[in-house]
């Protein structure tokens, strides 16, 4: 089949499946599949594509229909313009999470200091790798409770040159961790239980429920989350933690009540409060 074929007949099933932008994500399965750069695909809508390679794109293209997401199809996601290794055993990094990145590096008046790090739930490990590329004196500890994930971060640490300055740790929040850190971050589980059913396929189907799942107000893991700040953060050490939907008001009460200060409060790109910072 020809390339424009090929994507018109892609697109077409992608948006029956209720998945906006169809022709973009078409495009970006047939590179994948054929090797076929997005450039060529615009400019040589003509050329025909090889039967294998055309077996491959249907395959993928049918498995995005069914609300996989594409990060787990192409096995990768861009964060913090720095490439990510993703599976289904982590969440898919997105962009308003770049959000707590820059929160981060807006409190730190000398990014050569030599910083400790520490990461609670780090999943692909996109949050830390992506501070540590900034700070390049500093060392940082990745904590998860799974296995799988911490594997796929550290192997995106020695992918992104930070192997040397990370380690990563299979844990249960803060069980067995020393002080003293000068950053703790954190984007944890906080969809309230009962709403994991009622999110978008890509989210309730495919991804780890562990990594999504707050308990019954979403709120779980920052009543963990906040005294492991006091006891683990150096004296003014900043605390920066991802945030729910309207879920800002109830950390900062939170932190506040386990005498953490709060000093900021971020917007994601829609303007919805997504970080809150504090120092101990």
């Amino acid at each position: 089949m020809r390339i424009g074929d090929l994507l018109r007949e892609a697109a077409g099933r992608l948006a029956e499946a209720g998945i906006d932008g169809g022709q973009r994500e078409a495009r970006l399965l047939l590179q994948a599949a054929a090797d076929i750069p997005v450039a060529t695909q615009i400019a040589f809508p003509e050329r025909a594509v090889e039967t294998a390679a055309a077996a491959r794109f249907h395959a993928l293209a049918a498995r995005r229909a069914r609300r996989e997401p594409m990060a787990h199809i192409l096995g990768r996601r861009e964060f913090w313009s720095l490439t990510f290794k993703v599976t289904a055993d982590t969440l898919d990094p997105r962009p308003d999470s770049e959000t707590l990145v820059q929160a981060v590096l807006d409190q730190i008046p000398d990014r050569a200091a030599p910083l400790r790090l520490v990461d609670f739930g780090t999943g692909t490990g996109c949050l830390l790798l992506a501070l540590l590329h900034e700070l390049p004196n500093a060392a940082g500890l990745g904590i998860d409770a799974s296995a799988a994930a911490l594997a796929v971060a550290q192997e995106n640490a020695h992918a992104l040159g930070l192997g040397s300055r990370t380690s990563f740790r299979q844990g249960d929040w803060d069980d067995g961790l020393v002080p003293a850190f000068d950053i703790l971050l954190s984007n944890p589980p906080y969809i309230p239980s009962g709403d994991i059913a009622v999110l978008q396929p890509e989210v309730a189907s495919f991804e780890p429920r562990l990594a999504l799942d707050g308990g019954a107000e979403g709120l779980i893991a920052y009543r963990r989350l906040a005294p492991a700040a006091v006891r683990l953060l150096a004296e003014g050490g900043l605390a920066a933690f991802e945030v729910g939907l309207g879920q800002a008001d109830s950390v900062i009460g939170i932190c506040q009540a386990a005498r953490l200060r709060h000093i900021a409060t971020a917007g994601d790109l829609g303007a919805v409060p997504r970080c809150v910072l504090f120092r101990k």
